[in-house]
């Protein structure tokens, strides 16, 4: 059977004329009426009565209807599923940085996976101003970067993750009141060092001691700054998202102080102005959906 014959048949009857229905499909009346007598050959009966310039359903015509609208628009979804299938690409290219490699994406790739089946995903983990740059260039399509602007980059905020002082199981610090940097500032410390501003403002808070901190270790990776933690080297401030599950399975422990309240590690989700808008807001939900809404 010819999708074209049963739109034809469809277009007569919503418009009420072989001559207005051979308007919109761009055809001559002689087509359309040769179309609708192909579909009544096909169908071994009579559509339409026609009374001059008026044409009306027969019974067998309104019998067929509802069948041709419901094909009709099953092609016509089809045709649509199809062109979105050919507007996606292959492959998608995430950047992001090392906390959120390790600690969100094993959440959101299968999220975006499911939503996505066909495509592909590459992920690259960098710094910040290397991910901005790849954005820039294309090298990279999306990407999650510590709180950045640009007049080409689409970006918003995307998550804090609050930096806190943690310590390991039978630290003399848990249940403490009261603790001073000068305390902190005694203890084996152990820096993770990530090269933001957030971090500078760790270091500040050690400025008004007379005598530095005691930093025995400094890394620049939070997994191994918290296992060092684990294993009792020292005390280290780390990113929320970091110390999560520890802090759930009661072997590390958060200690706030004044002098740290609200310092937190903000990153961003950004992309080309225009460009990869759909995969930019698919991402957005699923990470509110994730962590609740984005703090900030």
């Amino acid at each position: 059977m010819n999708i074209e014959n049963i739109e034809a048949f469809v277009y007569v009857i919503h418009y009420g004329s072989f001559n207005k229905a051979s308007e919109v499909l761009f055809l001559s009346q002689p087509s359309v009426t040769a179309r609708i007598q192909s579909l009544e050959r096909e169908l071994d009966c009579q559509l339409f009565d026609r009374i001059g310039k008026q044409v009306h359903l027969t019974e067998d015509g309104r019998k067929f209807l509802p069948y041709a609208q419901q094909l009709l628009q099953t092609f016509q979804k089809g045709k649509i599923h199809l062109k979105q299938k050919k507007a996606l690409p292959n492959e998608l290219r995430i950047g992001c940085t090392v906390s959120v490699s390790n600690y969100m994406m094993p959440a959101i790739i299968p999220k975006m996976k499911h939503k996505y089946p066909e495509i592909n995903f590459k992920l690259m983990t960098g710094i910040t101003d290397d991910l901005v740059n790849k954005v820039l260039n294309r090298d990279v399509d999306i990407s999650f970067v510590r709180g950045v602007t640009h007049p080409s980059l689409l970006s918003a905020k995307f998550y804090e993750d609050p930096i806190r002082l943690y310590v390991y199981e039978g630290h003399p610090f848990i249940g403490k009141e009261n603790l001073t940097i000068q305390d902190i500032g005694r203890q084996a410390l152990i820096f993770f060092e990530c090269g933001s501003l957030d971090w500078m403002r760790i270091h500040r808070v050690f400025d008004s001691l007379k005598e530095s901190p005691n930093i025995q270790i400094q890394t620049d990776n939070s997994e191994t700054a918290k296992k060092l933690v684990l294993q009792r080297a020292g005390i280290a401030f780390l990113p929320g998202l970091s110390a999560s599950q520890e802090v759930k399975d009661n072997k590390l422990f958060p200690i706030d102080f004044p002098e740290t309240a609200g310092i937190a590690l903000q990153t961003n989700l950004i992309t080309l102005n225009g460009e990869n808008t759909l995969f930019f807001n698919s991402i957005l939900d699923i990470c509110k959906g994730l962590w609740g809404r984005t703090k900030g």
